[in-house]
């Protein structure tokens, strides 16, 4: 259960810290002071979605943080020890902040957390019943899940979606390969044609740019042995560079005979005549092996052409690398032996197509089987509640039928049949019911499936929308009996409601200092008949609304104020 709540500049709430009892608590307070504030922050601090516009108008941050007594909350335990945190003598703080800048963190204990992380957790922990769910019960696909959740069929349900969705995925590969089987015989052709082309050719990757480079070699071959001829006489002939530096050497020794600090210089000179004579060698040899073949050049040019062709057909461009061509062969080597196996693996995707059926329809049978049943067990129950809620002669049916096809769900049309009236057909209840009669059909719901969620607090926001006189006392009285097993915290707006809670919490809003702020404060003894008398009557000091808000709480809370 919710044992404190604080909230700092969060919307209109500058700062407020509240401590919850546990039974039935109730938050009240004029139209327009705050009401759902409350509500809007504890739902930011159990992992509802955030906004930086939830800050304070002058502040940086805005935090709520709370403490949960996790006694009897074995799901959250061990969801806690799942996690590697730690509670506190059975205590958990969970706290958030959102930061005008737009930047949020969530902790759970001393541990940061993600959001989806803290809203699975909180799950454990809390249920909000806020308007929207009124809206849920207008929509006929919704009604599986509340069916599904009091079956305990949730999780089978989304193991069935899964192997539902890899059927369809199946499904589709094979008509994929069904559709690339027409046309295949032409297609494998011409991949047939494309691979021996290439292949036949013996291709190297860099092959294009080694016979450029040969070509360029043979088509220019007198000049080259022009120019390497001249390099050869010029460092190895009669007035070459080697016979000068010679002289030069013979000079140098004898003046380092005179002189020992040229000894680095000389060294340096002979460096310098050894390393050219070693490349006037290599000149030499290069220049011994060149010789002009025009059969070479010939071969080399119409190899080329071959290239050049097989780029027009293979590649992106002529101007490509022949690397795209070998590529290519490699894709329409692959496509080919897809489109040979192409009947081998059509033929073993229907197997397996046929096996995965075998399993969807069997599960589809098993949680049809369990929907029905637990339908009869819902719509009874959900009966039971709504005769002690004011609907006495109400009719409720949890209607199970066959679809038309399996879907990711399974095989029923899941629908709430509801008649309101004695004498009147069961009919669908998004189209029928009252904003009244959806509120507790939607009370009744939530209170069975609490039943057997054993979720240790529930909030319900504004459940009596569109209701009053005895209809509230009975939702009064129902939520009080749901308080002696679980926290309930309820917003409302009737005094009828009101005055069954165990415990009243009054918002009120007020401008200070230029500044407009919501406030909280628990209320009891004659503040709270004060509050009862206001909602009675719109009139906190009115004598006689007084005294029926005092008569009211002695008779319907215990004679606790």
């Amino acid at each position: 259960m919710l044992e404190d709540l604080t909230i700092k500049d969060f919307a209109l709430i500058d700062n407020a810290r509240l401590e919850f009892e546990s039974g039935f608590t109730v938050f009240s307070g004029e139209t327009g002071a705050g009401k759902s504030l409350l509500i809007g922050a504890l739902t930011f601090l159990l992992g509802g979605k955030v906004s930086a516009s939830l800050v304070r108008a002058g502040a940086n941050e805005a935090t709520v943080s709370g403490t949960f007594f996790l006694d009897g909350a074995s799901d959250a335990l061990e969801w806690l020890e799942q996690h590697g945190i730690s509670d506190e003598d059975g205590r958990i703080l969970i706290r958030r902040f959102v930061r005008a800048s737009g930047k949020s963190g969530s902790w759970i204990g001393s541990v940061p957390v993600t959001r989806a992380e803290l809203s699975e957790f909180c799950s454990y922990l809390v249920d909000i019943h806020g308007q929207h769910e009124h809206q849920n019960l207008m929509k006929v696909a919704e009604h599986r899940k509340y069916l599904d959740s009091y079956a305990g069929l949730t999780e089978k349900v989304k193991d069935f979606s899964i192997l539902f969705k890899e059927l369809s995925e199946k499904k589709e590969k094979l008509a994929t390969l069904i559709a690339e089987s027409e046309g295949r015989a032409e297609r494998m052709e011409l991949l047939s044609f494309a691979i021996k082309e290439i292949t036949d050719a013996s291709l190297r990757d860099g092959e294009d740019e080694e016979l450029l480079d040969e070509e360029n070699r043979l088509s220019s071959f007198e000049k080259l042995f022009a120019e390497v001829e001249t390099v050869c006489a010029s460092l190895d002939g009669e007035n070459g560079a080697l016979s000068a530096i010679k002289k030069a050497r013979s000079s140098v020794n004898h003046a380092y005979s005179i002189d020992r600090s040229l000894e680095i210089l000389s060294q340096r000179l002979d460096s310098a005549f050894y390393e050219l004579d070693d490349i006037s060698n290599e000149f030499q040899n290069y220049f011994r092996t060149l010789t002009f073949d025009p059969a070479r050049l010939s071969a080399v040019q119409e190899r080329q052409t071959l290239l050049f062709n097989l780029k027009k057909k293979y590649a992106t461009s002529t101007s490509s690398p022949i690397s795209e061509v070998i590529s290519y062969l490699s894709d329409a080597q692959e496509k080919l032996s897809k489109l040979d196996g192409n009947e081998e693996n059509q033929e073993h995707l229907r197997e397996e197509i046929a096996a995965v059926e075998k399993k969807v329809l069997e599960s589809a049978k098993e949680i049809s089987l369990a929907r029905k049943d637990a339908a009869a067990k819902m719509s009874a129950e959900v009966v039971k509640i709504l005769s002690k809620l004011g609907m006495a002669n109400t009719r409720f049916l949890v209607s199970v039928k066959e679809s038309k096809k399996i879907g990711a769900f399974g095989n029923d049309d899941v629908e709430f049949l509801i008649s309101a009236n004695p004498g009147q057909p069961l009919q669908p209840l998004a189209k029928i019911a009252s904003g009244g009669e959806l509120s507790r059909v939607m009370l009744s719901l939530k209170t069975i499936l609490a039943s057997s969620d054993i979720v240790g607090t529930m909030i319900f926001d504004e459940i009596d929308t569109g209701i009053g006189g005895e209809v509230a006392v009975s939702i009064g009285s129902h939520l009080k009996r749901i308080a002696k097993t679980r926290q309930v915290l309820c917003i409302t707006h009737l005094a009828s409601i009101a005055v069954y809670a165990d415990n009243q919490i009054k918002i009120k809003k007020a401008v200070l200092g230029g500044s407009t702020t919501t406030t909280a404060q628990a209320i009891c003894g004659e503040k709270r008949v004060e509050e009862i008398a206001r909602m009675l009557s719109g009139d906190a000091q009115e004598t006689q609304s007084l005294e029926h808000a005092r008569a009211m709480l002695e008779k319907f809370s215990g004679g606790k104020k």
